[in-house]
């Protein structure tokens, strides 16, 4: 007899095979109830007629298409839905994650034929050249990612319902690709090439905004009938990709981290590369294991980036004072404001700590970016981010940033990201003559996205003495733009008014302002404007979806790294 509860390895692959089989059975079964109730709730007064007969086959086929009617019917481009969507072999035969899938694989072939229209720069001046060549390399992340969606669907074997916190994020990222495209054509100051990009991308971004819809909708649908659950960090739940992201990210709080280092940079010639953009070049493409680099105390005078193919390094330096990367590229001598950033990150898994972000362009070059941040999963701890106009680009995915102190005057910390900032200083700044501070432009487009900037247990203070400077918490900038704060210190430099609008004299009904129990003698709301869209008091509940949990870290990708934070309110 074999020893309780032991059973030999070919024994336990078939019962993990099994185990698999039957999960992904369930997962089918509860999906096509849905669709079933979707079906017999449209066609209940067809099968009501009581003449005991089969339906025909053409009322058969006529029941089933009202699958493609239910998916579209939760976009905000139904016509668009029905015509791309409607067209899938056999669509009426598909259950609605197979209409997600179909719907991700034509907008990648659609963004696609918009990349090849910007593929050229032929005859061009300099100012249509650096926006083209922007939308190039936006576009560009945008089909690569839809490319990963689809990937990552394929090789993990799942359905969507499993990956939602994804992939709403992937797509999220894939709109606001196209929209930052958009926004370097309406920079170069050229209304031919604005009304260019908006025509040539218009298939694109309402395929992209439906897709998005497509997938919320199903997790509104999973939520409900409790089909999700929580993916568990354990060995048997988790790739070789993530147990060695989980293994490099326990470094990140290491003290031993700068002595661990795979790679040493240092301007005095002490290390191996006297350049941060020279030991980027010598990290593996798409490494699933964590390169450490060790950037030595100094100045380092080059704008550096962390390429879309240079996944899980991890940056550490001598401080935020003492290791500073620093650049002035601005948007004033013609450079688009997505390229303007001193240090720019693609790569997934980003993590840096203690180094300092300066662009040193100063006030009067209006957008001119520290640090940009486009990559999912990333982390900065005990960092710095000074700069005047446009200090921060928290651009896409999904962030973390934590004990940071940032500088800057208009829309300093701005972009559409979801990110959470936690027990940072924020710290606004004197601003050119006739200019007024606002701390934050988020700048979420869709309804659908699951991006905002989320404040948490901050400190707000004047850098500089800004009597007479009018300082607000933000403005809206796109018709969903969300900003929380929540739980953090106000000095009373802040306009009583709280908040300035992006234009005119008020906001859209369609944002999502809150100010939730914060202190200070800056807090009061007592006269803040009275905006449909702000909230000057949550729930409970309301306040902990723009918690780290919820928010950012669905998957706990956040615990391993072994920063502190707060998971919930």
């Amino acid at each position: 007899m074999s020893s309780y509860g032991k059973i030999d390895e070919h024994e336990q692959a078939k019962l993990e095979a099994s185990r698999r089989t039957k999960k992904r059975i369930a997962i089918i079964a509860i999906s096509s109830i849905v669709l079933v109730c979707i079906i017999v709730g449209a066609v209940v007064g067809t099968a009501a007629n009581g003449n005991g007969q089969k339906r025909s086959k053409e009322s058969d086929e006529e029941s089933l298409s009202v699958s493609v009617k239910a998916v579209c019917d939760v976009t905000l481009h139904k016509e668009k839905c029905f015509e791309t969507v409607g067209s899938a072999p056999n669509a009426s035969r598909l259950n609605p994650e197979e209409l997600f899938k179909y719907a991700v694989k034509i907008t990648i072939i659609e963004l696609s034929k918009v990349l090849d229209g910007f593929s050229s720069d032929d005859h061009m001046d300099s100012a249509t050249s650096g926006a083209m060549g922007a939308c190039f390399e936006l576009i560009e992340l945008a089909v690569d990612q839809l490319n990963y969606t689809m990937k990552s669907m394929e090789d993990k074997k799942t359905t969507p319902y499993e990956s939602i916190d994804d992939l709403r994020t992937w797509l999220s990222s894939v709109e606001t690709y196209q929209e930052t495209c958009q926004e370097a054509l309406n920079e170069a100051n050229k209304p031919g090439l604005a009304n260019y990009g908006e025509t040539h991308m218009k298939n694109a971004t309402e395929m992209t905004s439906n897709a998005l819809a497509i997938i919320t909708w199903l997790g509104k649908i999973a939520d409900s009938i409790k089909l999700r659950r929580r993916r568990l960090m354990t060995t048997g739940d988790v790739s070789p990709l993530d147990l060695a992201m989980m293994k490099g990210r326990r470094l990140l709080e290491s003290g031993d981290l700068r002595k661990m280092a795979d790679i040493v940079v240092a301007k005095d010639g002490s290390g191996k590369y006297r350049t941060i953009t020279e030991a980027l070049e010598k990290v593996k493409e798409k490494n699933e294991k964590r390169t450490i680099i060790y950037v030595k105390g100094g100045v380092y005078l080059e704008n550096v980036r962390v390429e879309k193919t240079k996944w899980n390094v991890v940056m550490v330096g001598d401080g935020q004072r003492k290791t500073v990367v620093a650049a002035g590229l601005n948007f004033i001598d013609g450079t688009p404001t997505f390229h303007t950033a001193t240090f720019a990150v693609f790569g997934k898994g980003f993590m840096a700590r203690d180094m300092g972000f300066h662009n040193t362009a100063g006030p009067a070059k209006h957008q001119a970016v520290a640090l940009m941040a486009s990559a999912d999963l990333a982390v900065f701890y005990r960092c710095t981010m000074d700069a005047f106009q446009d200090t921060l680009y928290a651009h896409a995915q999904r962030q973390f940033y934590r004990e940071c102190d940032i500088y800057g005057t208009v829309d300093f910390i701005f972009g559409n990201a979801a990110v959470v900032f936690q027990n940072c200083n924020i710290l606004p700044r004197r601003p050119m003559k006739g200019q007024q501070n606002t701390i934050t432009a988020q700048g979420k487009k869709d309804p659908n996205q699951n991006t905002g900037i989320s404040i948490h247990n901050c400190t707000i203070l004047p850098l500089d003495n800004l009597t007479g400077i009018k300082t607000f918490l933000g403005r809206p900038w796109k018709e969903f733009s969300t900003t929380v704060i929540m739980k953090s210190y106000m000095d009373g430099f802040i306009d009583p008014k709280g908040w300035l609008p992006w234009t005119g004299d008020t906001a859209p009904d369609t944002i999502f302002y809150a100010e939730h129990l914060n202190f200070g003698p800056g807090a009061s709301t007592k006269n803040r404007v009275k905006w449909k869209g702000l909230k000057t008091f949550l729930t409970k509940k309301e306040a902990n979806r723009f918690t780290v949990k919820p928010f950012i870290d669905g998957n706990n990708w956040l615990p391993p790294t072994k920063v502190p934070f707060k998971s919930d309110f």
